[in-house]
């Protein structure tokens, strides 16, 4: 599975140092998202769409001067992933989206393997009350 991530820029420039950097960051979060994409790619059948999108932002405050906000949603199946900062160096500002994507993508990782396992635990629950398993125990 691919992952794809569009950057776009207002009111800054994207130079190839701030373009790499955020493929770096944001880049690297390819592996949790492909862990997600192949459980659900087992468990449904079908290959999932994950996209990226990355927008930065300069702006002018009033009283700090520049500030930066970087912005990032993915796209995954059966979610949108959202995070958003707010700082005044924009390398800051993608380390801690990145941080919080990280943080949420562990997470509904973690719930998508609950999900299977209890499933599994009700399958488990249900084969062996069944009335089958009970004549077997009794011979």
């Amino acid at each position: 599975m691919r992952f794809k991530l569009e950057i776009k820029g207002t009111n800054i420039k994207i130079s190839p140092s701030l373009r790499s950097a955020v493929k770096e960051k944001i880049g690297g979060l390819e592996k949790l998202i492909k862990d997600i994409g192949e459980d659900f790619k087992q468990s449904h059948k079908v290959k999932p769409a994950v996209e990226g999108w990355v927008e930065l932002e300069k702006r002018l405050h009033h009283r700090k001067g520049d500030v930066f906000r970087v912005e990032c949603q993915i796209k995954l199946p059966g979610k949108s992933v959202r995070a958003e900062s707010v700082k005044n160096d924009i390398f800051l500002a993608i380390t801690e989206v990145k941080d919080e994507l990280q943080r949420i993508l562990k997470q509904y990782k973690e719930k998508q393997i609950s999900k299977v396992r209890r499933s599994s635990r009700k399958f488990k629950e249900i084969i062996s009350s069944s009335s089958v398993s009970q004549e077997r125990k009794k011979r």
